[in-house]
């Protein structure tokens, strides 16, 4: 019997009595770990993904991967680097390094893993190494950066990975941190994209998403103020378009739009740069407006706008971020 194709059927993880269950003998299992086919995060347990796998580093401490590490495991957007976020058992026991099962977690405190005593209890049988997607980002949610959680939302949304009722239920049980629900949407297109909408909306400024122009069938990313057009070109979406999108800009600025195309590197290394050329932009419109530090816990305050949006532009209006304050809670409506 092909013992890892049997595993991989089941999820990517079975555990010897399982597999025994389903027809496999010791000498199947012998066979494939020689041949390298399954591999052994653990006592007793049995997978086909590489030791290099956040799923099999979660299931050698002795758990399964939750909140951004879930997240980065099944492709969403992850900003930048993280510990492996681990969801275990609450009487969970010999718990593992991530890179040695050999070694205790106890005797590797430097490990760079962040454990979550929070599952009921440990998998049986079988697992596909990662919690439900929505306890995932309901743990984002609660302990990331309002950015990263927002983007995680995004790309749920983007994505359909979470559908109408599940995202209710998320925000419910968010309580008041469901504005993060409140603040994401259904057509973001990047993480950079996301990023730049959620910092020049903590930044103060009346941000519309996905804005029709021309005819109808073409969308600017984002639009400020109703007089600034920002796209956002991230590395994998845009590297082989700089013809078509520099067409595309001369059609946004004949629409009457300003527009400013920033890279995924600037709205991810140079922030700064990016929301100063913004506010230059706006100040050449008539747009009078000192932009807040993004980021900041402080309450956004829309700019106000000297001018009418360009005939002939569609927007799509969204609500106004607002951002906790250290003392208070949460925004407004709450």
């Amino acid at each position: 019997m092909d013992a890892a194709h049997l595993v991989a059927r089941h999820g990517g993880a079975l555990d010897r009595r399982r597999l025994h269950d389903l027809g496999a003998t010791d000498h199947d299992l012998r066979r494939a770990l020689r041949a390298g086919s399954l591999n052994r995060p653990r006592r007793g347990w049995y997978s086909t993904w590489p030791e290099n796998d956040r799923r099999f580093r979660a299931m050698r401490v002795g758990g399964r991967l939750t909140g951004i590490s879930a997240i980065a495991a099944l492709g969403g957007w992850a900003l930048g680097r993280h510990p492996l976020h681990v969801a275990v058992p609450t009487n969970a026991a010999r718990l593992r390094s991530q890179w040695r099962r050999e070694i205790r977690r106890a005797d590797a405190p430097a490990d760079d893993v962040v454990v979550h005593w929070v599952a009921p209890a440990h998998d049986r049988g079988s697992s596909t190494g990662i919690v439900a997607l929505a306890e995932a980002i309901e743990l984002v949610c609660r302990i990331e950066p309002a950015e990263q959680a927002i983007a995680v939302l995004d790309w749920s949304r983007r994505t359909g990975r979470l559908d109408r009722i599940e995202l209710a239920a998320l925000r419910e049980r968010l309580g008041p941190l469901r504005w993060l629900v409140d603040a994401s949407v259904d057509d973001c297109d990047s993480p950079p994209e996301s990023l730049a909408r959620t910092r020049l909306r903590a930044a103060g400024l009346q941000v519309s998403t996905q804005v029709s122009f021309t005819d109808g069938t073409e969308r600017i990313d984002l639009v400020l103020e109703g007089a600034v057009a920002v796209e956002v070109d991230g590395d994998e979406h845009h590297r082989d378009r700089f013809e078509a999108d520099r067409a595309r800009d001369l059609v946004i600025t004949r629409a009457g739009l300003h527009a400013v195309r920033p890279s995924a590197r600037h709205v991810f290394t140079r922030w700064p740069e990016v929301q100063a050329a913004l506010e230059r932009a706006l100040h050449e419109r008539g747009i009078l407006v000192v932009l807040h530090n993004s980021g900041v816990a402080q309450l956004a305050r829309p700019a106000t706008r000297r001018e009418s949006a360009p005939p002939g532009l569609l927007p799509r209006a969204t609500p106004e971020l607002w951002r906790r304050s250290p003392a208070a809670g949460v925004g407004p409506g709450e």
